[in-house]
C-alpha cells in the first residue's frame, strides 16, 4: 500500500456497488453502523482485508473537513469527501467473503488513539476540490 496511488471515486464506488449487491456476513453486519464509530474491543475486524488508501502521505496534514449541508464528522449522511479530512488518512477495507466494504482511519487525540470505522456507501463519495 504504501507508495501506492491513492483509491479514486470509480474505485471506490465500484467496492460500494460491490458491497451493496449481497448480503453482508455476521462479522460484516455488527459492523453496519449509520456512521463513523470508534472501533470497540467486542467489535471484530480481523476478517477484513486492506485495499488501499484514499489519500497521500503529502494529504496527511489536511485537517479541514467537507461538510456543505450543515453535516457533522459524526452524522451518518456526511459525505465520503475526497481530499478532506477524515479521508486523507483513510483506508479501504473488504471483507472477503461478503464484500463488505469499510473506511477506517485512527484519531490521533493529545492522550489517546481511535480507531474508528465506517460503511463504504456510494452516494455519499464526492470529489470536491480543495478551494470550494
Amino acid at each position: 500500500m504504501t507508495g501506492s496511488a491513492p483509491l479514486t471515486a470509480a474505485e471506490l464506488r465500484t467496492h460500494a456497488a460491490e458491497a451493496a449487491a449481497q448480503p453482508h456476513c455476521a462479522d460484516c453486519a455488527a459492523l453496519l453502523q449509520p456512521g463513523w464509530e470508534s472501533i470497540s474491543g467486542a467489535m471484530q475486524t480481523s476478517h477484513l482485508q486492506c485495499i488501499g488508501a484514499l489519500g497521500s502521505a503529502a494529504d496527511w496534514e489536511q485537517l479541514d473537513e467537507y461538510h456543505p449541508h450543515g453535516t457533522s464528522l459524526w452524522s451518518p449522511d456526511a459525505p465520503i469527501a475526497l481530499g478532506w479530512h477524515p479521508y486523507t488518512r483513510c483506508t479501504l477495507w473488504r471483507c472477503p467473503r461478503c464484500a463488505g466494504a469499510f473506511l477506517r482511519y485512527t484519531e490521533y487525540g493529545g492522550y489517546y488513539e481511535d480507531e474508528r470505522i465506517r460503511p463504504l456507501q456510494a452516494g455519499l463519495i464526492v470529489e470536491p476540490g480543495n478551494t470550494d
